[in-house]
C-alpha cells in the first residue's frame, strides 16, 4: 500500500467514523451493506452530516460562511482530485468511482443553503424542492453504489429510492418540530399553523409519509441482495418511529423530540440478523 492508498484509507476511515458517532442506528444498519458498498455509503453520510450540521448546529458562528467554505472546499477537492479535508476526499472518490452526477450533489447543496434563509412560508413547490434537495437526492446518490453503473436498473429504481427519502426527511421533519419551530423558527410543511397544530393537519401529513413508504417498499425489494437487507434495516427503524410518532398527540410533538429506544433499535436488528433469509423483503 502506497502512501496515497493509506491517505485515502484514513480518509474513509474518518468517513467511517463520522457515521458511527453522528447515527449509531445507522452505522449498525451499514453493517449489514456488504463490504464494496458499505465504505461508499459512509463516504456519502460524512459528507451529508457535515453540510447538515453546518446549518443546523453552528450557531454561534457564521454559518453563511462555513457553508461557502465547505462547498468551495468540496469544488476544490473534485477539480483537484485531492483534499486534505478527509470528508471531502473520501466523498469524492466515491462520487467519481460511483459516477454519482454532478446535479444530485449541486441540489444536495441548495438544499443545505435554503435552511439559512427563512423557513416559514413555504409553498407546495418550495417544500418539494427542499425535500428533493435535501434528501430524495441523497438516496440517489446511495442507488447509484447500489447499482454499481447499471444505469438501466438505477432508472427502474430512481423513483422509489426517492420516495424512501422523502419518507425519512417527512418524519424526521415531525420528529424534530420542537427543535425546529421552538429555536430555530423553521417550519417546513406548507399550510400549517404550528401554533394551532391540529390533528387532522398531522394525519394528512402522515398520510402522505404512508404513501411514500409504500411505494418505497416496492423498490427495497427489487434492490441487489448486496444493499437490500441494510435498507430494509433503515426502513424498519423509521417504520418504528412512524409508528411512535402516529401515537404522540400534535402539541405533545411541539414540546418535545420522538424517538426509538436503543433496546428497540438492538432488537430490530438483532431480528434482522436472525432472518436474513428475508422473506419478508
Amino acid at each position: 500500500m502506497n502512501n496515497l492508498e493509506i491517505f485515502n484509507k484514513v480518509c474513509g476511515q474518518s468517513s467511517k467514523l463520522v457515521t458511527e458517532k453522528y447515527s449509531t442506528s445507522f452505522s449498525r444498519a451499514s453493517t449489514l451493506f456488504q463490504p464494496e458498498i458499505r465504505q461508499h455509503i459512509y463516504n456519502i453520510y460524512g459528507f451529508v452530516r457535515f453540510a447538515d450540521e453546518i446549518v443546523d448546529t453552528f450557531h454561534d458562528y457564521d454559518k453563511a460562511k462555513l457553508m461557502d467554505e465547505f462547498e468551495q472546499s468540496y469544488r476544490s477537492a473534485l477539480e483537484n482530485g485531492i483534499s486534505l479535508n478527509p470528508i471531502l476526499q473520501s466523498f469524492c472518490l466515491t462520487q467519481k468511482e460511483k459516477n454519482i452526477p454532478q446535479h444530485l450533489v449541486d441540489a444536495f447543496l441548495h438544499s443545505m443553503k435554503m435552511d439559512l434563509g427563512d423557513i416559514k412560508n413555504f409553498n407546495d413547490e418550495k417544500y418539494n424542492e427542499y425535500i428533493y434537495g435535501s434528501a430524495e437526492v441523497v438516496g440517489l446518490m446511495c442507488l447509484k453504489v447500489f447499482v454499481n453503473g447499471d444505469v438501466e436498473e438505477y432508472n427502474r429504481l430512481k423513483p422509489y429510492a426517492q420516495s424512501l427519502g422523502a419518507a425519512f426527511q417527512k418524519i424526521n421533519f415531525l420528529r424534530d418540530i420542537s427543535a425546529d419551530y421552538n429555536d430555530l423558527n423553521r417550519m417546513y410543511f406548507p399550510n400549517v399553523d404550528f401554533s394551532k397544530f391540529s390533528s387532522q393537519a398531522k394525519q394528512e401529513i402522515e398520510a402522505d409519509i404512508a404513501k411514500d413508504f409504500a411505494h418505497a417498499f416496492i423498490g427495497i425489494k427489487m434492490l441487489p441482495i448486496s444493499s437490500r437487507i441494510a435498507v430494509f434495516m433503515a426502513y424498519k427503524y423509521y417504520i418504528n418511529l412512524f409508528k411512535k410518532i402516529r401515537k404522540t398527540k400534535p402539541e405533545l410533538l411541539l414540546t418535545k423530540r420522538i424517538s426509538v429506544s436503543n433496546a428497540r433499535k438492538i432488537y430490530l436488528f438483532g431480528e434482522m440478523v436472525l432472518n436474513k433469509n428475508l422473506k419478508l423483503v
